[in-house]
């Protein structure tokens, strides 16, 4: 198997999904070339198509390998680089890093919806009660996994990992749209900004943002 990575992407500025492997990529240092498809073209199905089979981004290639889903690239980058920590080493840490994480995979759909990921220019918006009630429990995950598993560093659970990956789309939501924060959501989300991962992903889209 070919040792190159390529993972296609949608627009940086808006496609949250596309940002979670890429965050990921990064902290395992992994080298990986990008191509970048621009969402909500005429023919932003069809380029993608040439590419992933399901028609979706993002997409990790690697070899003849294709995995074409964000968990499903971060976990399978969690295994070929185990030096990296991507999942906790704790079980139970581990355990409940997964849980959150499949939690933000399939859940929050209100705030998904209604407060997209823009890192340009996001829109105004009405802040349903629905989204409401999915802010309170973001927040509260992040406040548990930063008590219980938190002391070896500034993210979820000390050191970043995929569950980091999986909420930095969510951490751009809370500051784009002016979401309630209290003092440890602050703190964490100043501490995804700051990934220099990060900082790149969004000068790339928007260089006056980094």
């Amino acid at each position: 198997m070919s040792d190159a990575f390529t993972l296609v992407i949608g627009t940086r500025r808006f496609s949250s999904w596309s940002l979670r492997p890429y965050l990921a990529l990064k902290a395992a240092g992994a080298a990986f070339t990008e191509v970048e498809i621009a969402l909500r073209q005429d023919d932003t199905k069809q380029r993608i198509l040439a590419w992933s089979p399901s028609g979706k981004v993002p997409l990790l290639v690697h070899g003849d390998v294709k995995v074409w889903d964000s968990l499903a690239i971060c976990e399978y980058l969690a295994e070929l680089f185990p030096s990296a920590g991507l999942w906790p080493v704790d079980p139970v840490a581990r355990a409940v890093a997964r849980s959150v994480s499949a939690e933000m995979h399939s859940g929050f759909q209100a705030i998904r919806n209604a407060c997209p990921m823009d890192l340009v220019a996001p829109s105004p918006v009405e802040i349903t009660p629905e989204v409401a009630q999915d802010a309170v429990r973001i927040r509260a995950l992040w406040n548990d996994c930063r008590t219980r598993f938190g002391a070896g560093g500034p993210f979820l659970f000390g050191r970043f990992s995929v569950a980091d990956a999986m909420y930095a789309p969510v951490v751009t939501r809370f500051t784009s749209y002016g979401l309630p924060q209290d003092e440890v959501s602050q703190a964490y989300c100043d501490a995804v900004w700051a990934l220099p991962a990060m900082k790149e992903w969004v000068k790339a889209c928007h260089p006056d943002r980094a």
